[in-house]
């Protein structure tokens, strides 16, 4: 049977752009090819039958790379953690190709783990395997909880031995392919902008207005139209993260997608409970990118991406572009956060009320910030119409005394205050909404490390592939 990757439609949008944009690379070889992971959901994004994909075809397409196209090391620059990067690029991965899905949209197969490029600095191009599920158990868990994020298409153990400074050495070796819209970073614009080039940034602006903000194309201000839905697009995400408590760990702007989507997961961490303060990655010696940090970092991002816009865009329409930031965040944040209490709607004073008190109650050091919706979701009930102290009295919730006690008082009177207003069947909907929107399971440092011992002692995948179905299975996608 023919393989179907390789007569896929692919496009060659990102690369009739030319070489000022990448660099032509080839991937390395690799000497074992163990497929881990199989997206099947991808698949039928795709158009194609997973029972007529068989494994090897991964491993010929995704893990040997036999095709025609050319692999592709995307060129950019970035700021990493406030200093600007002129030395960044593709270090280990590149674009496979890009192609159209069912919708009709156009998505990237892009790689991680296939070896060095003109990119790499001395690096060895190769991804570890824990890397590579950890991105795997944060794209799908992401997917569920309904925040708009890159997903795996395939994670391919490949048999070497790496040695890394922050895991047990020699560590395995694994190949990744991500399905993502777009592989374009604020960082792609910043490094047209270090070499003056505005000719690139504006074949690079039309670009991108054209296969990922079409209904921009023929208005004369597509431009400054593009920059305010991005920072639109940007401040939703950042809403998304902050619901979900997820702390990504390092939003550098080489991080940041074009299209404001989220990817390239590293140190990243659910939280445990809630803390702004709460830092994912180990190296993040500042608190920069901490989990309280996220919203203004990415409208700190944007606002360095009007530079290189500059060349292109009015300086006062990217400010009244950037303007469009806090609303378009706290709207989409108080929304889905009314969302996670079961409420499809809120007047907005009622509503800010209700997440001041919950956030209030969510700053117990005891209580998890997750076990809190499971807790919600799982004891909800007729009854809580009627007494107001039943409402999340549940075994499992930690003993409140002093200020904290008022804390879960007044936020079960207010919780309750606005239950009475319900019909019952806006209460049966409401318990739907809550299991939507609240997943039962959500993969903490510890669930995930977990996962890994087993692989690592005794080769034991079975833990790994029990998580991912309890994802699937205990999330609704919102």
């Amino acid at each position: 049977m023919a393989n179907p990757f390789l007569f896929l439609e692919y496009e060659p949008a990102f690369e009739a752009l030319g070489g000022d944009y990448y660099d032509p690379v080839t991937a390395a070889e690799f000497p074992l090819h163990i497929l881990r992971f199989r997206n099947d959901e991808i698949l039928a994004q795709l158009g194609l039958d997973p029972a007529r994909v068989t494994d090897d075809h991964f491993i010929e397409a995704f893990g040997k790379f036999e095709s025609v196209r050319p692999a592709l090391a995307m060129c950019y620059h970035g700021y990493q953690f406030g200093v600007y990067n002129p030395q960044l690029g593709d270090g280990r991965g590149f674009l496979y190709g890009q192609v159209r899905g069912v919708d009709g949209e156009l998505y990237d197969f892009g790689t991680k783990g296939t070896g060095q490029t003109p990119y790499s600095r001395n690096a060895d191009g190769r991804l570890t395997l824990k890397g590579g599920i950890r991105e795997v158990i944060a794209a799908e868990t992401l997917h569920r909880m309904g925040v708009k994020t890159s997903r795996t298409l395939s994670l391919i153990e490949t048999g070497e031995k790496l040695y890394r400074s922050d895991e047990p050495s020699p560590t395995r070796s694994s190949v990744m392919v991500r399905f993502s819209r777009s592989h374009i970073r604020f960082g792609t614009f910043e490094r047209l902008h270090y070499f003056g080039r505005r000719d690139l940034v504006e074949k690079l602006l039309d670009h991108v207005i054209e296969y990922y903000y079409p209904h921009f194309q023929t208005d004369r201000d597509r431009y400054a139209l593009f920059y305010a839905e991005l920072v639109q697009r940007v401040a939703t995400l950042a809403a998304q993260w902050m619901a979900a408590g997820f702390c990504h760990g390092v939003l550098n702007t080489d991080n940041m997608s074009i299209t404001g989507e989220s990817f390239d997961y590293g140190p990243y961490s659910f939280i445990p409970t809630y803390n702004p303060r709460f830092t994912a990655a180990y190296f993040d010696y500042g608190g920069l990118y901490c989990y309280g940090n996220q919203p203004w970092v990415c409208k700190g991002n944007l606002e360095r991406l009007q530079q290189p816009l500059s060349m292109a865009i009015d300086a006062k329409d990217l400010e009244t572009g950037l303007d469009l930031f806090d609303s378009q965040f706290r709207e989409s944040y108080r929304q889905l956060m009314m969302n996670k209490l079961g409420f499809e709607q809120l007047p907005i004073p009622e509503a800010e009320e209700l997440l001041k008190l919950t956030l209030n109650l969510l700053q117990n050091k005891d209580l998890g910030y997750h076990d809190f919706f499971t807790l919600l979701t799982e004891g909800f009930c007729q009854q809580w119409q009627d007494d107001s102290t039943l409402i999340c009295q549940a075994e499992g919730l930690p003993e409140f005394e002093g200020w904290r006690k008022l804390y879960l008082e007044s936020w079960q009177q207010l919780y309750h205050h606005y239950l009475q207003t319900l019909s019952p069947s806006q209460m049966q909907e409401m318990k739907t909404r809550l299991h939507q929107y609240n997943p039962s399971v959500v993969p903490l440092r510890p669930e995930i490390e977990k996962v890994w011992e087993p692989i690592g002692v005794e080769d034991n995948w079975q833990p790994f592939y029990t998580l991912l179905k309890q994802i699937k299975e205990g999330s609704g996608s919102n």
